[in-house]
């Protein structure tokens, strides 16, 4: 088998890559039989002298490999027929943007397995960026603060070389009482949480977060049933219940827009959902907010007024509180609340990301590749041979098919 990792073409460019140079080099050692090779790229976060370094050929035609890896989306004029592809396709929603790469998978008979529907038998998923979209955004949401008050000054996570640098800096840091909430139970949360321990600000639980008073930064780490409970009599919650029927839930976020100045979102959000709170509660006369890391990123979705996705170059936008529309960022005044909405925050640590998921690649993915017939790989296809695979024919209107299944 051999393997190709793909330069990437979306624009903007992203740096990240499936495996790192040692990573890459050691895949025939650890799976005899695989060979990899590498399209050259100026943009990756490892150079292709790096790659070379450790003795692996780069080459510019790909059309000799079996399995082709790349992060983000394949431009349509790059895709090769007949071949496996791993990437972030984003067709899982039937995003209309990316309706054209649906439709040129199937007329190309390429087998799409993409990253982001890689899943466990108990439909968790077996890996991705989210750690590291955590501990950037959690990052960002500080360097935010700092902007907008002049009370903090950090560089840009993409300005250091790596995370090591970011820890060393965070040793410096002294904050005021701000009071910090997190969501979610995921590797975004899980990166967040890391940034927060790191800057050594005491965790508090939810109840003496919405209670107390304290005389120093404080967070506490919402969860799912810290922000959702059944609008039936008697709430509760079930996690199952939840994620299979979300539409029987109700956000119960609302005690804490009065006691939050920095709220980094780290849950798993769609359509059926409810946000955790809505527009009109940002015109109230209560409502504290000032800074937003929205890094779930669903544009008026759990945090209703993200606009829209911002960039690595430009993350924040400020949003009026009185008119919810967009504004200048940094405004130290109580008429505007700061949004860090970029949605491929990673890229602002590749080195890092990329060699975390390489080994979750290595560890959980190449195994299974070798395999003659894998119930993994298999639940993850969503085409093959010109077909949706069953599981997704839920996207066929999308895809523009009649399914022969």
């Amino acid at each position: 088998m051999r393997i190709g990792i793909l330069r990437e073409g979306k624009n903007p460019p992203d740096s990240r890559v499936p495996f790192s140079p040692k990573q890459a080099a050691q895949l025939p050692e650890l799976f005899p039989g695989v060979d990899v090779v590498v399209q050259p790229s100026p943009t990756r976060c490892f150079t292709d002298e790096e790659y070379r370094a450790e003795g692996l050929t780069l080459q510019e035609n790909l059309s000799d490999c079996d399995v082709l890896m790349g992060v983000k989306e394949v431009p349509v004029k790059d895709l090769i027929a007949g071949k496996t592809y791993f990437f972030f396709s984003h067709t899982k929603k039937a995003q209309p943007y990316n309706q054209p790469l649906m439709r040129a998978l199937l007329q190309k008979n390429i087998r799409m397995i993409d990253y982001e529907t890689l899943t466990h038998a108990d439909e968790s998923r077996v890996l991705g960026f989210g750690t590291w979209a955590g501990v950037v955004g959690a990052h960002n949401a500080f360097k935010t603060w700092g902007q907008r008050t002049g009370q903090l000054e950090l560089p840009a996570a993409y300005e250091v070389h790596d995370y090591e640098t970011l820890k060393h800096l965070y040793d410096t840091v002294r904050l005021p009482n701000l009071r910090i909430v997190l969501t979610g139970s995921g590797r975004v949360a899980q990166g967040g949480l890391d940034v927060l321990h790191l800057l050594k600000i005491r965790e508090v639980n939810p109840e003496a977060f919405r209670n107390d008073s304290f005389d120093e930064p404080v967070f506490t780490h919402l969860r799912g049933a810290d922000l959702y409970q059944r609008k039936t009599e008697g709430g509760g919650y079930d996690r199952n219940e939840f994620h299979h029927h979300p539409e029987r839930y109700q956000s119960i976020f609302e005690p804490y827009l009065d006691k939050t100045d920095i709220l980094i979102n780290g849950i798993y959000w769609q359509q059926e959902i409810d946000r955790l709170f809505e527009k009109e509660d940002v015109q109230k006369a209560g409502f504290r907010i000032r800074v937003i890391a929205d890094v779930t990123c669903d544009a008026d979705g759990s945090v209703p007024i993200n606009v829209g996705s911002s960039t690595i170059a430009d993350p924040v936008y400020g949003i009026s509180r009185k008119t919810l529309q967009q504004t200048t960022p940094f405004q130290n005044t109580d008429d505007t609340v700061d949004v860090m909405a970029v949605d491929n925050l990673p890229n602002e640590l590749p080195r890092d990301a990329s060699a975390y998921f390489g080994e979750q690649l290595i560890r959980f993915i190449l195994p299974e590749l070798l395999e003659a017939d894998s119930e993994l790989l298999r639940r993850a296809t969503i085409c093959d041979s010109g077909n949706l695979m069953p599981q997704f024919e839920y996207l066929s209107k999308y895809a523009g098919i009649h399914q022969k299944f």
